[in-house]
C-alpha cells in the first residue's frame, strides 16, 4: 500500500470534520491544517529510478489525498495535472475519499466519461444528514468503482436507499483521538444487516476511542481499535454479485 498527499490541508465542512485526525497531527508539530498547498509527493506516480522505470509499480493502489480532500476548492488550480498524472498511469489503481462530492461534475476532467477504470471513489457519510444529502449525488454520478464510508459513525444511518450493486462496499468506524465520539455496536450491526440485505460488501474498520457495547462504554487504545473491529469477527462478503 502507498499513499499519494498530493496536496495538504482541508477546511472542515461538517459533523465528521470535528476531530480530524489530521487537525490533531499537525497542531502537534505547529501546522495551520486551514493553509493548503502542494506537497513534494505531487509528481509522485510519474516519478521514475535511474533505469527509467516508475517508482510506483504498475498493478499498486495510491490511497490518494488523505491529509486533504481531492475534490477541496483551493486545490482546483492544481487538479487538471493531477488527472493528467492519474490518466497516464492507467497501470496503478487511485483510491480517494471526499465530503464533496457535490463538487465532482466542476472536478471532473474532459474525458472523464462514465469514470476512469483505475479510479475508485469513496463517499463519507458520518450521520442521516450527510448520507441523505450526499449519496443521491454520488450514486448518479459517473464513476466506475464506488464505495460508502461511516467513519466516523456518528449516530443510527439507514444506508437502504441508496444500496445496490453500483455500490463496491461499504466501510464503518469509529473516532479516534481523545475527544472521540462513541460509536455504537449497534449502529455498526445496523448497517451490517443492510449490507447483507442489498448484498453489498461491509468491512468493520475500527472501533474508535470510545466504544459503547450492550449498554457499556469501553475506552479503546488506539494500537487495539483495529484490531478489536477484526475480534468481531462481521465482515460481509458476498460470493457473488450481479
Amino acid at each position: 500500500m502507498a499513499s499519494w498527499n498530493l496536496w495538504h490541508g482541508c477546511h472542515k465542512i461538517s459533523a465528521g470534520c470535528a476531530h480530524c485526525y489530521v487537525y490533531r497531527i499537525d497542531e502537534r508539530h505547529g501546522r495551520d491544517s486551514s493553509v493548503v498547498a502542494k506537497t513534494g509527493d505531487f509528481n509522485l506516480p510519474i516519478r521514475k529510478n535511474r533505469t527509467g522505470e516508475y517508482k510506483i509499480k504498475p498493478g499498486e493502489t495510491l490511497y490518494t489525498c488523505f491529509t486533504s480532500d481531492f475534490l477541496l476548492e483551493d486545490a482546483d488550480e492544481w487538479r487538471e495535472e493531477a488527472w493528467s498524472m492519474i490518466k497516464t498511469r492507467s497501470d496503478v489503481a487511485f483510491f480517494f475519499i471526499t465530503k464533496r462530492i457535490d463538487r465532482l461534475s466542476l472536478c471532473l476532467p474532459p474525458d472523464w466519461g462514465d469514470g476512469y477504470d483505475n479510479v475508485h471513489i469513496c463517499c463519507t457519510v458520518e450521520n442521516q444528514d450527510r448520507a441523505d444529502y450526499r449519496l443521491p449525488i454520488f450514486i448518479n454520478a459517473p464513476i466506475k468503482k464506488k464505495s460508502i464510508i461511516c467513519e466516523p459513525l456518528l449516530e443510527k444511518i439507514d444506508l437502504s436507499p441508496y444500496l445496490g450493486p453500483w455500490i463496491d462496499g461499504v466501510t464503518v468506524g469509529g473516532e479516534s483521538g481523545e475527544d472521540a465520539r462513541a460509536c455504537d455496536y449497534d449502529w455498526v450491526l445496523e448497517l451490517r444487516r443492510q449490507c447483507v440485505i442489498f448484498n453489498v460488501p461491509f468491512h468493520f474498520k475500527q472501533t474508535g476511542a470510545k466504544f459503547l457495547k450492550e449498554g457499556k462504554l469501553y475506552r479503546v487504545k488506539r494500537q487495539f481499535q483495529f484490531q478489536q473491529a477484526r475480534r468481531a469477527g462481521i465482515e460481509f462478503y458476498p460470493k457473488s454479485r450481479p
